[in-house]
């Protein structure tokens, strides 16, 4: 199939998709739904909390995330930044918005730069941050090309259920759910995030040594995921 062709028949099916949405009225199309989940669980102290957060903004001031950003269908991706720790701790910071111009991108990085850490002290919970992220996903105006949990973390998880069905039961309504090892903590933490955390289609895993290696780390992310890729849409 001829390459715009393909791009007229994908446009088509996100159309379709839309018609169907129950709340199709207040929803609006986006290429990309993305949570970008911040651990800030009692292994994460203030300095590294606030280079997760500077990181955060510098690569989203990046001109090839920028541009990624405009090369889908609609343009547009959406974004809500949820800091979490413990089972019962997860809280959105930066409510769920549109990014689709330099003014979108400059007022986010602004607000992630200004944040203040939220999230009390707590264990990993790893489960908890994903069942919380796939209510977000349901419950936001927007509907997206793909659904994706962004989850960064220094630990295994240790408080609540244990994350396995969390994730199963997340990929099953069609999200995919990544991860950004920081391995400060625990050296084969990569490991640990592809055999129990990460799936559905094309999903990675990105390492960072410290939280020094943050912002390339999740530059590299971010540029992975915004990326237009033609692949099953989510039903709603």
């Amino acid at each position: 199939m001829a390459y715009g062709r393909k791009i007229s028949v994908v446009f088509a099916l996100f159309i379709l998709m839309a018609n169907f949405h129950s709340n199709v009225a207040a929803s609006e199309l986006v290429d990309l739904e993305l949570v970008l989940a911040v651990d800030c669980s009692y292994s994460v102290d203030n300095v590294e909390y606030k280079l997760q957060m500077k990181g955060l903004a510098n690569a989203f001031r990046s001109p090839k995330v920028r541009d990624l950003i405009n090369s889908g269908l609609v343009g547009t991706i959406a974004v809500t930044v949820i800091q979490w720790s413990k089972w019962d701790v997860q809280i959105p910071v930066i409510p769920w918005r549109k990014i689709s111009s330099d003014g979108d991108i400059l007022e986010l990085s602004a607000d992630l730069l200004k944040q203040p850490r939220m999230a009390a002290d707590g264990g990993t919970s790893l489960g908890g941050i994903i069942t919380f992220s796939q209510k977000s996903l349901a419950e936001n105006k927007y509907i997206g090309a793909r659904q994706v949990i962004d989850i960064s973390s220094d630990g295994q998880d240790n408080s609540g259920n244990a994350p396995d069905a969390a994730a199963k039961y997340a990929v099953a309504s069609g999200i995919i759910i990544n991860g950004l090892a920081i391995l400060n903590e625990f050296r084969s933490l990569d490991k640990y995030f592809e055999q129990r955390i990460i799936g559905g289609p094309g999903a990675f895993v990105i390492k960072a040594n410290d939280y020094y290696n943050y912002e390339e780390a999740i530059l590299k992310k971010l540029i992975k995921e915004i990326s237009p890729r033609f692949i099953s849409f989510n039903s709603p």
